[in-house]
């Protein structure tokens, strides 16, 4: 019996074993071809699940990527925090893995739908893949070298990510709300693109992270536990050391946010879509449009400024924003064109945000002011 007893005993431990999750495992080199290497998310009981330390967050205004939704999450090596810092991305220990899964919720048939991102839903243990279609997981991981980018695609069952150096094209059929259709060519980027967004800093090339500042986390985040500040969260995680309450941080606008005033959110849907590029060290910074959140200089944000390389992209307008006249604007002209030698922001769209497009016209008509002569200029480089 006592024998018996054992064995059962050993059955249930080894099974219990075989359930639980491997730890996260950091590759400080190399570049592992399943996403299911690094456990940082598993597919188990029809959900996709965050392994046990890594934390979901999410940004007061997002990046608009074709309507796709994002689950996006952080862990660090236990002992590791992240340094606060107000204005620029946290210094990030090594061993840091951000992930960001792009997904749609499901239409009928193959059709998937093109709603506003409300966040993930996480109550029942993960992303429901019932409710759910996963395109792609996009790793940013800091290594001693710095910061590098690995892009994994789903499969059509939903089962497994691969790495896809090389980038891929998914055709997509997004379906709005009215019943209106529109194909979509999204593209996961190659490695080499990565570099388009998250190489902030043209004289050194590397890769920086974009969303994880203080201005795009202050705010709350609908856990499984409940809703609680993130700065707070991270910082009771043990993943942030030095940051003030919440009210002393850097906030953004909520661009979608009716009750926040206009020109903030404005500026937000800018500074988190555009700002990485066009900056003072960004790769448009030869442009002399900075739409980053630290520029207050009106004609650096546009106001009466003549294009210095726009090309064909200024659609025979001459001002990139005319106060009170966004039809005469260059910036949502450029934001309305899916025409890849037109549109802004070139990268990580292929479909226009509408209405994204409709808060910058609505900004620049409640402009005051003309582009006249004493106006009118050209950034001096």
């Amino acid at each position: 019996m006592v024998r018996r007893s054992t064995a059962i005993a050993a059955v249930l431990f080894l099974a219990a074993c075989a359930r639980a999750p491997q730890p996260v495992h950091f590759f400080a080199e190399g570049q592992p071809q399943s996403l299911a290497d690094w456990h940082v998310l598993e597919v188990r009981d029809g959900k996709l699940a965050l392994n046990q330390g890594v934390l979901p967050y999410d940004l007061a205004t997002p990046l608009f990527t074709d309507y796709a939704h994002k689950l996006r999450t952080v862990w660090m090596p236990k002992g590791q925090a992240a340094r606060y810092r107000a204005d620029e991305e946290f210094d990030f220990p090594v061993g840091t893995i951000f992930s960001k899964t792009f997904y749609y919720p499901r239409g009928a048939g193959d059709a998937v739908l093109r709603s506003a991102d409300d966040g993930p839903d996480l109550r029942g243990g993960g992303l429901d893949l019932s409710k759910v279609r996963l395109v792609e997981t996009r790793l940013l991981l800091r290594r001693k070298q710095g910061w590098v980018a690995l892009p994994y695609v789903w499969n059509a069952g939903q089962t497994e990510a691969t790495l896809k150096r090389g980038g891929e094209l998914v055709p997509l059929a997004l379906v709005a709300a009215d019943g209106s259709r529109e194909q979509a060519e999204y593209e996961v980027p190659d490695q080499n693109q990565c570099g388009g967004c998250h190489g902030t800093d043209t004289t050194s090339k590397a890769l920086h992270p974009l969303g994880p500042k203080a201005r795009h986390l202050n705010h709350d985040f609908a856990y499984a536990q409940g809703s609680e500040n993130q700065l707070v969260r991270w910082t009771h995680a043990g993943f942030l050391a030095g940051a003030p309450a919440p009210a002393s941080a850097p906030r953004d606008a909520d661009w979608r946010d009716p009750s926040q005033a206009l020109d903030a959110r404005a500026r937000a849907y800018l500074d988190i879509n555009c700002g990485h590029c066009h900056s003072p060290k960004g790769p448009g910074n030869t442009s002399g449009l900075w739409l980053n959140a630290a520029t207050s200089e009106p004609l650096r944000l546009g106001r009466c400024k003549l294009p210095i390389a726009a090309g064909m992209g200024t659609g025979d307008r001459r001002h990139d924003i005319v106060p009170g006249d966004p039809d005469a604007s260059i910036m949502p002209y450029r934001m309305s064109s899916d025409d890849p030698s037109v549109m802004m922001p070139e990268l990580g769209r292929s479909v226009v945000h509408d209405e994204g497009v409709q808060l910058i016209r609505d900004w620049i008509a409640a402009m005051q002011g003309n582009c006249g002569p004493g106006e009118t200029a050209t950034m001096p480089m």
